[in-house]
């Protein structure tokens, strides 16, 4: 569970936080909603990722989306990493980590054409869930350093969405 409220400035770094990393870290801006920042990072995630299950492919839904995944965990934990200078350890505002893992839990789900439309809903709730209850060593995940810890737990709680959503869809 994130632990500080992330709008004061923490530690030696008390300049100004610079745009760039502050717009990854808070996945554009969606982490300074007043409520729930890591639940508009996971919907932030749905809304970028829902073009390419309705137009695209079942092939350029997977690669686009796996390469977000990649680019944003590494930006985001670099990120997040700078965030904790300026905000203190875990801010609730930096929720890009929420942003990646939404969107690993999404990876199987391809198309309208393939997957049912309520399979997003339960990928949210089932990415919220472990996210927020940390089962499954997911909570051990945080005690990493950095960003690294912020970004690991939630590519663990996305992970274990992908895995329950796959035994929904054999299912089906």
């Amino acid at each position: 569970m994130k632990q500080t409220q992330g709008t004061g400035t923490k530690g030696p770094e008390a300049g100004k936080f610079p745009l760039f990393p502050k717009l990854i870290a808070t996945s554009f801006g969606v982490g300074f909603l007043p409520v729930m920042p890591g639940t508009w990072g996971a919907i932030l995630a749905i809304l970028l990722w829902l073009p390419l299950y309705l137009w695209a492919s079942a092939g350029v839904t997977l690669m686009v989306t796996a390469g977000a995944v990649v680019l944003f965990a590494v930006a985001g934990t670099w990120a997040s990493s700078v965030s904790e200078k300026y905000w203190g350890k875990d801010p609730v505002v930096a929720c890009v980590d929420e942003t990646v893992g939404q969107w690993i839990s999404l990876l199987p789900i391809t198309s309208v054409a393939v997957d049912p439309w309520w399979l997003i809903l339960l990928s949210l709730a089932l990415f919220r869930l472990f996210d927020i209850y940390k089962p499954l060593g997911i909570r051990a995940m945080e005690r990493l350093p950095r960003g690294y810890g912020m970004m690991a737990d939630d590519v663990l709680a996305g992970i274990y969405s992908v895995v329950v959503i796959l035994i929904v869809k054999i299912m089906i």
